[in-house]
């Protein structure tokens, strides 16, 4: 993949993205963009291998060259959006499974098919206080065959069968992109109508994870602020943030 042939599939909607860079490899893509103060809004970066890319909870990671996508939004937003900043993790988990349909989410922004983790999402921010930006960034696994997967419950799409050519979804990632953070920058109420009918983890028992406590109950909304709603044996609780697995029947 290279920048040319990225902005030809693009077409017109390559028009959205002030900056729109193609490297060979980096440490990470959303460092990389945080680090450039002046970086135009909608500043987009995407490495064919990335060697030292980040999870939430400071996990890290490493791609394999050219069998992951690596790439990262930044944003300027203004200060009146600081408040909705919970929904945009939403928002950017949203755009992947508008590309991969046979996907869906567990929330906040876990990207599976079949219980199995094909994208993670990083969404950093900073100067939130006076000019603020953030970055959002997606790891798509591509062709990762199983001996190549990260972890054991994670998959590609060339293992589930579905095309994986990465120009397609790195032109379809940046589009829908786009669209999903113009609605989160509009409130529009789309966004979450959308979300909570590709969230799986709604209607679901779940056990949360936060800070070291350990919430179990039944998963039953997400609130307009992106938080997720929880029925638990002592009342429904909202949390922010936490890590969520969804709980099966025991057989």
């Amino acid at each position: 993949m290279d920048e040319a042939t990225l902005r030809a599939r693009l077409g017109a909607a390559a028009g959205a993205y002030a900056r729109l860079r193609v490297v060979p490899h980096t440490g990470s893509t959303n460092a990389d963009l945080l680090a450039e103060e002046g970086a135009p809004d909608r500043s987009a970066l995407i490495a064919r291998h990335q060697t030292a890319g980040r999870g939430r909870l400071n996990r890290r990671w490493e791609s394999a060259p050219d069998k992951q996508l690596a790439l990262s939004v930044l944003y300027r937003l203004g200060i009146r959006l600081v408040d909705r900043m919970g929904l945009l993790p939403l928002a950017v988990g949203l755009a992947v499974v508008d590309v991969v349909p046979q996907a869906e989410l567990k929330w906040p922004n876990d990207v599976l098919i079949g219980g199995r983790k094909l994208c993670g999402i990083l969404v950093e921010a900073a100067d939130l206080s006076t000019r603020p930006r953030v970055v959002v960034g997606c790891g798509v696994n591509l062709a990762l065959d199983r001996e190549e997967l990260p972890v054991a419950h994670a998959t590609s799409l060339a293992l589930e069968g579905i095309d994986h050519d990465p120009v397609r979804v790195a032109a379809g990632l940046l589009e829908a992109l786009e669209n999903r953070v113009q609605q989160w920058t509009c409130g529009a109420p789309t966004l979450l109508k959308d979300y909570r009918e590709r969230c799986a983890t709604l209607g679901q028992e779940v056990r949360l994870e936060r800070w070291g406590d350990i919430v179990e109950g039944r998963a039953v909304d997400v609130s307009a602020t992106g938080s997720l709603l929880v029925d638990t044996p002592g009342g429904r609780e909202e949390f922010s943030a936490g890590d969520v697995t969804h709980l099966r029947p025991a057989t």
